[in-house]
C-alpha cells in the first residue's frame, strides 16, 4: 500500500503521546488499527520507527528522522488547505509578500506603510526569500505576491518588471579601485576576486553577475560564493574581496567603498510577481501604490536607477536571460 496523511498523523500522534493508547484517544481510535497503520507504514518504509519493548517508547533513528519530516508534510498541507480556501473564497485578509533582501533598501519598506494607511485591517507577513523560491510558493499560495530580481517564463506567474535598477561594486576600503569616486569600468575588476551571492539554489542574482562579466570577456582571478548579501560585505568590509550589488543596497554598510559600474549592461531588474488570473483587491492596490510611489519619484529612486522606472507594464512572466 502507498503511504497516505492518515498513516503520518497517526505516527507522528504516537511519536508525540510516546504511548500507543494515549495517542488513539487523542485520534479517536481504537488501538489495534493504529498499531496495524503504523505496523504497515514500517513495512513500506523497510525501517523500525518505534522500539515498542521500551516505555515510555522510543524512536528509533531513522523514527526521529521521519517524525521531523512528517512534521514538515503535515505542517505544509495545512498551509496549503488554508490559502486555497482564502483564495478561493476571496476572503484574503492576510496579505503575504516574498522578497529578496536587498528590496528592503528601495522602495519596500514605503509601500508596506503605505499599504498599513490604506487597509489597516489587512495582516501584511514579510517573507524574505530568493526569487527562484519565490515562483513555487506562488503557485502554491504560500505567499501572495513577491519582489524578486529573476527573470522568468512560468504562465502560471505574472512578472512585472518595476524598475532596472543600477549595479555598484563594493570595494574594500584603502585599496586603489575605492580610491577613485568615478563610475568603474567593469574592465576594471578583471583579475580581482570576486564574491557573488546567494550561494544556492541557482539559478539566482549570482548568475546575473557572472553572466555579465563572461559576456563582456572578462576574467576575475577567483570566485567566492556566499549564502547571504550581509556575508558578502562583511567578507568585502574584510579585505577578502570585491562583490557587485544593487545600488539600493549601499545602505547596509558604511565601511566599505561604493563605485557605480559605468556600463548600460550592468543593471539588475525589480521585478513584481503575482499569480497569473488573480484578481485580489488587495494585488490591485500594491500596483496602484507603487505606481503612485514612483511618480513621486522619491530620492532612492532617482540615485538607483539607470533607466526611467516601467512600472505599470505587465504581461506573461519575462523570459530568463
Amino acid at each position: 500500500m502507498a503511504m497516505d496523511l492518515r498513516q503520518l498523523r497517526y505516527f507522528t500522534a504516537v511519536a508525540r503521546e510516546r504511548n500507543f493508547t494515549r495517542a488513539a484517544q487523542s485520534l479517536n481510535i481504537a488501538q489495534p488499527p493504529l498499531s496495524r497503520q503504523i505496523q504497515l507504514l514500517e513495512e513500506e518504509l523497510g525501517v523500525v520507527l518505534i522500539l515498542r519493548k521500551s516505555r515510555p517508547i522510543k524512536l528509533t533513528d531513522a523514527g526521529r528522522l521521519f517524525y521531523e519530516q512528517a512534521l514538515q508534510v503535515l505542517g505544509r498541507v495545512d498551509q496549503m488547505k488554508d490559502a486555497t480556501r482564502r483564495v478561493g473564497l476571496n476572503r484574503n485578509r492576510v496579505l503575504s509578500i516574498g522578497f529578496v533582501a536587498s528590496t528592503l533598501y528601495g522602495g519596500l519598506p514605503s509601500l508596506v506603510r503605505k499599504l498599513r494607511q490604506n487597509v489597516p485591517e489587512l495582516d501584511i507577513q514579510l517573507l524574505e526569500m530568493l526569487s527562484i523560491q519565490q515562483i513555487p510558493a506562488l503557485k502554491e499560495g504560500r505567499i501572495d505576491i513577491g519582489f524578486g530580481r529573476l527573470r522568468h517564463s512560468d504562465p502560471n506567474v505574472v512578472g512585472t518588471v518595476l524598475r532596472e535598477e543600477r549595479l555598484v561594486a563594493a570595494l574594500p576600503q584603502d585599496t586603489s579601485l575605492a580610491r577613485d569616486p568615478a563610475p568603474l569600468p567593469l574592465a576594471a575588476l578583471a583579475g580581482q576576486k570576486l564574491i557573488v551571492y546567494p550561494k544556492e539554489p541557482r539559478p539566482s542574482y549570482a548568475d546575473q553577475i557572472i553572466n555579465l562579466l563572461q559576456e563582456e570577456g572578462i576574467r576575475t582571478a577567483d570566485v567566492l560564493e556566499v549564502r547571504e548579501i550581509q556575508t558578502a560585505l562583511g567578507l568585502v568590509a574584510a579585505d577578502s574581496g570585491i562583490c557587485i550589488i544593487p545600488s539600493s543596497a549601499r545602505q547596509m554598510r558604511s565601511d566599505v567603498r561604493y563605485r557605480i559600474i559605468d556600463s548600460p549592461r550592468a543593471t539588475s531588474p525589480v521585478i513584481l510577481n503575482h499569480r497569473a488570473g488573480d484578481t485580489s483587491r488587495y494585488l490591485d492596490l500594491v500596483k496602484q501604490l507603487i505606481r503612485d510611489m514612483y511618480a513621486e519619484n522619491p530620492v532612492w529612486l532617482e540615485a538607483n536607477n539607470l533607466r526611467a522606472p516601467i512600472a505599470g507594464e505587465e504581461g506573461p512572466g519575462p523570459s530568463g536571460r
